[in-house]
């Protein structure tokens, strides 16, 4: 009433209303996402204004696609892909967890029982659940040789998730090698380090690491080799161009004129454009005799028939081209300037913005670097380096759909092995955690709570449980009889999962089926905090200014 008084145009929702509102919300967007979890997860179609079409189970990118104009579903939305920017997965996870806990509230709050008694019990529930998980994971020693077992059983169980098994299996040694690839001691993995390239060729299973850099252009001249073999690379950033200003500024001409051709009306301009030629002309002559000298003192040095490839990230014009073409020598020009960075990892040597000092230290190593054209398009691959610290996942598939579904398996994969690196520690799949932890609270910690917060105990204790049986759901078993099965083996001190194929619980230990320990961390904090705060919302309120009924 007093807001009435306060602005009369104001749309309110008062109590029930507004709670069951965001009850809606929550169970309305999990049931959108929960048929995705899993590798038996279905998929979603995604049609834009435009009519594209965007094939996906990717709970991450299913968030960011939806039109999503609920309130309460937008704020959940939100969370799930913060979950996913934190730490790489578990969007859909999170969205069902908390539909899950809003869908248990109900119940509960249906039968009298007011939203703060419960939320008090999510908060016990939720400190007794991550300790519960730092007792139940499992710790991975990571040193100067990390167990590629279990990083390839973790990101086998990722990938899974997204693509069909027989693919997913080959993709586990490309990501686990990639990771390892670009790790270094004492430093944080940076992902930036492995290049996405995609090309729409063959087939899906023809993805393939390539321990090197994959340049999404070629060389510009018709005579430069295509192929070559025991390459060192000349990383620079340096112009071979001729230099437009310079000729302009001793004409005085337009630059429309100066692109056209050469124009003069005296002599004086005339020598004046002679003399600017040839300064440009010594200039380049002196950047190729500089690199030549380099190229002839490595030869001499090693005593092998070695080739000379220029990278450069500015341009290089025709006539500069020319030259280097009849050196023998490769050059690729207007490198981006994130591989201009990845080269150096890749290859070794530096990166030089002069030729005036160059040395033989200044040059990368490639075994083999060749052109590859499809149709109009021309690939550079740079293969066969010596250490690298950064490389490209060549990922092939005959269509669009096929190559983005790839695509976001594969960052997924990476980041659930990088979390493994990083925490040194994983945790038992296939639903066995939610069992164990649901067992935990209704066995033990419910019985130190006092009071009617129990019941919010056991209400969060039911929601994780939400995890097994929609995992048994999508295989199409039936969830009463897979969730009495699990929880009669953990109560006889068994700790098993689920058997999506045959609905048995099995060892997850022994399947090699492990999540992310960082993930589950995430979702047991940011799940409850979001589901707390909407149950304790008592009034919607629309009253913004750009929202207000006209008058």
């Amino acid at each position: 009433m007093s807001l009435r008084v306060l602005n009369p145009n104001a749309e309110v929702l008062n109590k029930s209303a507004a709670l069951h509102m965001n009850i809606n919300a929550a169970k309305g967007l999990q049931d959108v996402l929960k048929t995705n979890l899993g590798p038996k997860g279905t998929i979603k179609m995604l049609v834009g204004g435009a009519g594209d079409i965007k094939l996906t189970k990717d709970g991450n990118t299913l968030l960011k696609e939806m039109q999503i104009q609920n309130p309460t579903a937008i704020m959940i939305a939100r969370t799930a892909v913060a979950q996913d920017d934190i730490s790489g997965d578990g969007t859909t996870s999170t969205v069902i967890f908390i539909g899950e806990l809003m869908k248990q509230s109900e119940r509960c709050i249906d039968e009298g029982m007011h939203p703060r008694v419960l939320v008090d019990g999510f908060e016990i529930a939720k400190r007794a659940t991550l300790q519960f998980l730092e007792k139940f994971k499992t710790p991975v020693v990571m040193g100067d040789e990390p167990d590629k077992e279990i990083l390839k059983m973790v990101a086998r169980t990722t990938l899974r998730t997204k693509l069909y098994e027989s693919l997913a299996d080959q993709l586990t040694d490309i990501v686990v090698n990639a990771v390892l690839c670009i790790r270094k001691p004492e430093e944080a993995i940076d992902l930036f380090m492995v290049e996405l390239m995609h090309m729409r060729h063959k087939f899906d299973v023809d993805t393939r690491l390539v321990e090197g850099l994959v340049l999404d252009h070629g060389s510009r001249h018709p005579d430069m080799k295509r192929r070559a073999e025991n390459c060192y690379i000349l990383t620079c950033n340096v112009s071979l161009e001729y230099e437009k200003s310079i000729l302009k500024l001793m004409t005085l001409l337009p630059a429309s004129e100066v692109n056209a051709g050469f124009f003069y009306s005296n002599a004086e301009q005339r020598e004046a454009m002679v003399a600017a030629e040839r300064r440009q002309h010594a200039v380049l002559y002196s950047v190729f005799g500089n690199i030549k000298y380099a190229l002839d003192h490595v030869q001499v040095c090693s005593g092998n028939d070695n080739n000379f490839v220029v990278i450069n990230q500015k341009g290089i014009d025709p006539p500069s081209l020319d030259l280097l073409a009849r050196a023998g020598i490769i050059a690729l020009r207007r490198a981006k300037r994130r591989n201009m960075e990845r080269l150096v990892l890749a290859c070794g040597g530096e990166a030089v913005n002069s030729v005036d000092d160059l040395t033989p230290g200044c040059l990368g190593w490639a075994g083999l670097v060749y052109e590859h054209v499809l149709g109009e398009e021309k690939y550079t691959f740079v293969e066969n380096v010596k250490n690298p610290h950064s490389c490209t996942i060549l990922i092939k598939g005959p269509n669009d759909h096929t190559i983005a579904q790839i695509k976001d398996a594969v960052r997924d994969g990476l980041r659930a092995v990088k979390n493994t690196i990083e925490d040194e520690a994983v945790v038992l799949g296939a639903g066995a955690f939610e069992v164990a932890a649901r067992q935990y609270l209704v066995n033990e910690v419910k019985k130190t709570v006092e009071g009617r917060a129990q019941l919010g105990v056991e209400a969060f204790a039911d929601a994780l449980l939400v995890v097994p049986k929609t995992l048994a759901e999508n295989a199409g078993l039936d969830t009463q009889d897979v969730i009495i099965a699990l929880k009669g083996e953990h109560d006889r001190g068994n700790i098993v999962g689920l058997n999506q194929h045959s609905g048995d619980p099995i060892d997850p230990l022994m399947e090699g089926i492990f999540d992310n320990y960082s993930v589950k961390r995430q979702i047991i904090n940011s799940g409850p905090v979001i589901a707390s705060q909407l149950l304790l919302v008592d009034e919607v309120i629309r009253a913004g200014r750009n929202m207000r009924k006209p008058t």
